[in-house]
């Protein structure tokens, strides 16, 4: 660590230096590091940020955890960015450090003028200022440990009138998003505060039934072939979700469609509803408010209409800046002459009725746009992006057959893939599904389960809530003929037992587990073994059959 020291700053830390004090900073191995953005949720590289604690704060060195100075309650931090590093000030000295750590031991860390929900920011865990390569600015990471992020995230991702059992699928789907999510935009932090990954706005914006779902599903992940899947999820998926391959494209390579994820194929709220691939199908599920889990959703239809001057105004625009994604041929440059709107055909359809791909035909030309996130922000309304790509266009024409008017007609907000929430809203409220069936409607094929974990040379922990007291320990492949673990305190040996040609073994330790929150101790074996606990529920997954009745 380059250090400037300046007036005071120095002499203080010349005294705490002499004590060379060890900080604990959240070394749980579930930390989680948010990068927090500005007041719109925008930027995460800063020039200048001013935080302070709500009781005493320390600020440490990053590499060696010790305690470099410690502020005063309320006292303001100031950190600027420099080329030479940072500059921390707090009374008006300062020091240059590089990357450094804040903590607030019995408190509260908070952000000055930023808000979140019309609240001052405060958050849980530690402040980690870490300084962008080229020196253009930092960035501002919160490190804290996963159930408290969760309690951050919850209830500003799912409103909490949705229900207990809801807010459990939802901190299911939310603690699995940071576990597996779908890619990483920045080495420095795992997510983001806003809709870029899911909303966290910190503690002042907790609720006590949503921090009750987040601590009524410790440790719970969703499973797939023994492995945490991807919960995607969105506001509204309009009754009918749609399969990943239809909506992403390849993180790697780009292509649309993407390789599919078994677990995320589409889903219809019932079995009567056929796919939608079609425009006629589309056009009759999304022009009426056929009864489903969405119904309640205030985007569940929705239509848009512009004057067929108006939408060319607004394609000039959107189609130069969404061609910069490579999902429109051919490319539209700024300054290009667009012609008039002669047609707009959607030429694919996901199993939903999502658009994923869209030509537009103008006198100038035919343009190709292709997936719903892209054809979402192509064709905006006032400024605003389709809520989604479950569209189907309407075309007006005059005596003369030009085109006068264009109407949107859809259903559902977001990209519809995964759990809906208004959806999973309705089942916990309106069916009293528990969580584990709301998540295996939208999650097809998973189990759930603690993350699995390698237990070789050392004791390994885990700690999960189970709501029905029944359980699986999991081994999944080679393992030793006896396993010991300590359940809940009490130390168990249990025989493994499989035939040659199964991958995974399973033991019931169901007599072991409370209802309610268990620890279980694996102790260390003589080679690895792939392990994790498996809830076992009364699972009943036939809930799109009748439970609709006949809204």
């Amino acid at each position: 660590m380059g250090i400037k020291i300046l007036g005071f700053l120095y002499r203080f830390i010349i005294i705490i230096t002499i004590l060379f004090l060890p900080v604990n900073i959240a070394i749980a191995d579930d930390l989680v590091r948010v990068g927090i953005t500005d007041n719109n949720f925008q930027n995460v590289l800063k020039q200048q940020v001013t935080v302070y604690g709500t009781s005493n704060c320390d600020i440490c060195d990053k590499e060696t955890k010790k305690i470099l100075f410690r502020v005063a309650p309320n006292t303001d931090i100031t950190v600027t960015n420099l080329l030479s590093g940072m500059e921390v000030n707090v009374n008006n000295q300062g020091a240059v450090l590089r990357d450094f750590v804040i903590v607030c031991p019995t408190g509260l860390l908070g952000i000055k003028e930023l808000k979140r929900k019309g609240k001052p920011a405060v958050y849980h865990g530690a402040f980690e200022f870490v300084q962008e390569n080229a020196k253009r600015g930092f960035y501002l990471v919160n490190l804290i440990e996963l159930q408290e992020y969760l309690k951050g995230v919850v209830p500003n991702e799912m409103p909490v009138k949705f229900g207990l059992e809801a807010l459990k699928a939802q901190a299911v789907a939310a603690r699995n998003y940071v576990i597996t999510p779908r890619s990483k935009t920045n080495k420095e932090f795992d997510v983001v505060d806003s809709v870029a990954s899911q909303v966290y706005f910190g503690a002042n914006t907790e609720t006590d039934l949503a921090t009750q779902a987040v601590m009524e599903t410790d440790g719970i992940v969703a499973l797939y072939n023994h492995e945490p899947i991807l919960t995607l999820y969105s506001s509204t998926a309009g009754g009918y979700t749609e399969s990943y391959s239809n909506a992403f494209s390849d993180n790697l390579t780009g292509a649309f469609p993407s390789i599919g994820k078994p677990y995320l194929t589409a889903v219809p709220d019932k079995d009567e509803f056929e796919p939608i691939d079609t425009d006629i199908k589309a056009r009759e599920f999304y022009s009426a408010k056929i009864p489903s889990y969405d119904i309640e959703s205030p985007y569940y239809r929705w239509q848009k209409e512009w004057t067929i001057g108006e939408l060319e105004n607004v394609l000039k625009q959107t189609l130069v800046s969404q061609s910069k994604t490579g999902f429109i041929t051919p490319v539209f440059r700024q300054g290009e002459e667009l012609g008039n709107i002669k047609d707009i055909k959607v030429m694919k359809r996901g199993e939903s009725g999502k658009a994923m791909v869209v030509d537009l035909m103008t006198s100038k030309g035919c343009y190709r746009i292709s997936k719903e996130l892209v054809i979402r922000r192509v064709f905006q309304k006032d400024g605003i992006s389709l809520p989604s790509a479950n569209v189907v266009f309407e075309k007006k024409s005059d005596n003369s057959g030009n085109l006068t008017n264009i109407t949107a007609y859809g259903g559902g907000f977001g990209h519809g893939v995964g759990m809906s929430q208004y959806g999973a809203g309705y089942m916990a409220t309106k069916l009293n599904q528990p969580y584990y069936n709301i998540l295996r409607h939208y999650y097809k094929g998973i189990s759930l389960g603690t993350k699995p974990v390698e237990v070789s040379n050392k004791e390994v922990e885990q700690v999960f809530w189970a709501p029905i007291g029944r359980a699986h320990i999991v081994i999944v492949g080679p393992s030793v003929p006896k396993i010991t673990a300590m359940i809940n305190g009490k130390i168990q040996e249990f025989n493994v037992t499989r035939t040659l040609f199964q991958k995974e073994a399973k033991i019931d330790i169901s007599r072991c587990i409370e209802d309610g929150q268990n620890k279980v101790l694996f102790y260390p074996t003589y080679f690895p073994m792939k392990v994790y606990i498996e809830l076992v529920e009364s699972y009943n997954t036939n809930t799109n059959k009748s439970l609709l009745g006949d809204e």
